[in-house]
């Protein structure tokens, strides 16, 4: 015997209800917030073990059986990271340093360069007043834990970033050496009928966006080590530092590439106006090879994503996820784009 229908009879039911949803809908939201970095972790790890599902495809193409070839990739992957690790994340670090403490020279260096120093007589001298600013606060070490949130948070943020890099790792080769059962097991819970087709589209969307994931890192890697090896001809300060910056913004394209450009130029244009124009010469020549040459081969078979579609989602990541979700928001988004161009456009065209 069901119950009578619950009904609400008056005011206080109402807002009694109401406050209990918006409560719920806060606790979901709270939820969702606490889990974000947990999700941003793992979706970054599925997809750099897409990135690496092409090598294990080519290993085994070369009859060597899937957990040796899974074996051989996930030693090659730990073993170039510890390598890079040991051998240019100390020089790195001592880099950084040299690089905050020469911040304030850096700064009084392009106010002197003669356009700067002119713009600034044409404006009153505003430009070097808010450059001295800059300069003096970044001058006392003691304002970047404050700038930063402080000495705990300074060291929470470096252990944070250390244990997730270990965690998306460890990630990556679980998700790498699983992918096979997973897809599996997601094919079966599709309907029988549909599984042939829902298992087609998938294997065409994680073969694409593996391939858009290694081709945008082997294009970022190209891009770090060019620019670090002419820097260091032409001898412009924190080379390392300047071209692992290229590298991490390179991963985002587009935005990535024109944010890393103005940046050296800006950092060129301290040690002189000539240094400067080299580097910009040097980006706009990249930059065309890249476009026209690099890129065309090594993401022919990826999924293409337009530049308005790479703006937009790397802002949206960004500002939810930051650097992190910048960077995991552009395969969601090619393969957000590859699915509406394999199942939501034809079933339009077939109306």
């Amino acid at each position: 015997m069901s119950g009578a229908p619950f009904r609400v009879t008056n005011a206080f039911q109402l807002g009694l209800l109401g406050g209990l949803g918006v409560l719920t809908a806060m606790l979901i939201g709270s939820m969702f917030i606490s889990l974000a970095s947990v999700l941003t972790y793992v979706f970054a790890a599925i997809f750099i073990a897409l990135g690496l599902e092409p090598i294990v495809n080519l290993l085994e193409k070369r009859r060597i059986a899937r957990p040796m070839a899974i074996t051989i990739v996930a030693v090659l992957f730990v073993a170039f990271f510890v390598g890079v690790g040991v051998v240019f994340l100390p020089n790195l670090v001592t880099q950084t340093a040299h690089f905050v403490e020469g911040a304030p020279v850096l700064l009084t260096n392009f106010v002197n360069v003669p356009f700067v120093h002119n713009l600034d007589v044409h404006f009153g001298g505003a430009i070097t007043d808010a450059l001295d600013k800059v300069g003096t606060f970044l001058a006392d070490s003691g304002n970047w834990p404050t700038m930063l949130g402080g000495v705990v948070k300074v060291g929470l943020t470096i252990l944070n970033g250390i244990t997730g890099g270990i965690i998306i790792m460890i990630l990556s080769l679980y998700f790498m050496a699983s992918l096979k059962s997973f897809k599996r097991f997601v094919y079966s819970l599709v309907p029988a009928s549909r599984r042939d087709t829902f298992a087609d589209i998938s294997e065409q969307v994680s073969t694409a966006v593996g391939r858009y994931v290694i081709g945008q890192v082997t294009i970022a890697a190209l891009n770090g080590i060019l620019l670090f090896i002419v820097l260091l001809i032409i001898g412009v300060p924190y080379a390392p530092v300047l071209a692992t910056l290229a590298f991490l913004l390179a991963l985002i394209p587009l935005v990535g590439s024109l944010t890393a450009t103005v940046i050296i130029t800006l950092v060129a244009l301290s040690q002189s106006p000539a240094l400067a124009l080299i580097v910009l010469v040097y980006y706009l020549v990249y930059m065309q090879i890249e476009a026209y040459v690099i890129s065309p081969r090594i993401m022919s078979k990826a999924v293409a994503v337009p530049g308005a579609v790479v703006v937009v989602a790397a802002l949206a990541g960004g500002t939810l996820l930051g650097v992190l979700g910048a960077l995991v928001a552009i395969p969601v988004a090619a393969s957000v784009i590859l699915i509406l161009r394999q199942v939501v456009m034809p079933r339009q065209d077939a109306l």
